[in-house]
């Protein structure tokens, strides 16, 4: 079933973590297994990194604490190694952290390097993304993380019931296009020519963090507009490759866009003023923002809509 959720900002920044949080906890019924935030902040000159050592659900031993202390220590030590001048590293909860860095190198490079620490995933790596995903419904995760208050333009989220794989955070949404800088994707659906384009991408290079089809799509758009495409463009071929039933949302740095494939059949419905565009699963999640009478209407079949700053 699952939810998906996204906003953006034309002009001022706002209290995009509140605002994600409000709309996919209207959406809980639609997947209370995990929650996950992709929530785009003002671009600064520092890397924001975010990474985890464990899952939320993996077995405590007497020395759980101990190794996952050795194991930051060591992510700390690769980060100084591979040139990346630490500005903070930050303990989010006792197995997910953020770490801020100052590093001009290659992405896949940093990323591949502190994957290498046993237990660590990176989430999501950029300028101005940053993926916070767990599991429990979006006000849990919203308050572990301390989420409310975040300061952005624009955002997208998805609330998940888990039907074919496991409920941990590696199978949460939103993915990062690893390991593309400030690109995310949720989606809503089914992708029936997954392993063709996953076989696909691996032999162009890249790798995956999950066995979860909306990790394709991440990538697939992200090398797209590394060889040139806009976001619109890449989303416009996107609905003659990928085959499945399906509505996603693709963030960048500046961009927001959605797209429907040729069947239209997973609900998504949109809202737009001057000030902002939001759009979800369910009318329920943009009224829950929204203290006045609105007017949604729904994108037809192969529609792809972009947004940018």
């Amino acid at each position: 079933m699952c939810g998906i959720a996204g906003i953006i900002h034309r002009d001022a920044a706002a209290d995009v973590g509140s605002e994600m949080t409000h709309m996919l906890q209207s959406m809980k019924h639609r997947g209370p297994d995990s929650s996950g935030f992709a929530l785009f902040g003002p671009p600064t000159d520092l890397i924001a990194i975010r990474f985890k050592l464990a899952d939320a659900n993996d077995a405590r031993d007497f020395e759980y604490r101990e190794r996952l202390e050795r194991h930051r220590l060591e992510v700390e030590s690769r980060l100084n190694k591979i040139g990346a001048a630490i500005d903070r590293v930050e303990s989010e909860t006792e197995y997910a952290y953020r770490a801020t860095v100052r590093y001009e190198g290659d992405i896949k490079a940093l990323a591949d390097y502190l994957e290498d620490v046993p237990g660590c995933e990176v989430l999501s790596l950029g300028h101005s993304l940053e993926i916070v995903k767990d599991l429990g419904d979006a006000q849990e995760v919203s308050d572990l993380y301390k989420l409310g208050g975040f300061q952005g333009t624009h955002a997208i989220g998805h609330v998940r019931m888990a039907t074919e794989s496991d409920v941990d955070i590696s199978g949460a949404h939103p993915y990062w296009a690893y390991p593309f800088s400030d690109v995310a994707v949720v989606h809503n659906g089914q992708l029936t020519n997954y392993f063709h384009w996953k076989r696909r991408l691996e032999f162009s290079g890249h790798r995956f963090q999950s066995e979860c089809d909306s990790e394709i799509i991440a990538v697939y758009l992200a090398e797209k507009m590394a060889d040139g495409r806009s976001l619109e463009e890449a989303m416009h071929e996107s609905l003659d490759d990928l085959d499945g039933v399906f509505t996603y949302m693709a963030v960048t740095k500046d961009s927001l866009g959605v797209a429907k494939d040729e069947m239209a059949a997973k609900p998504l419905v949109l809202y737009e003023s001057d000030e902002l565009v939001a759009m979800a699963s369910e009318e329920i999640a943009i009224r829950a923002i929204i203290d006045h009478e609105i007017d949604t209407y729904d994108p037809y079949e192969r529609q792809v809509l972009v947004w940018s700053r």
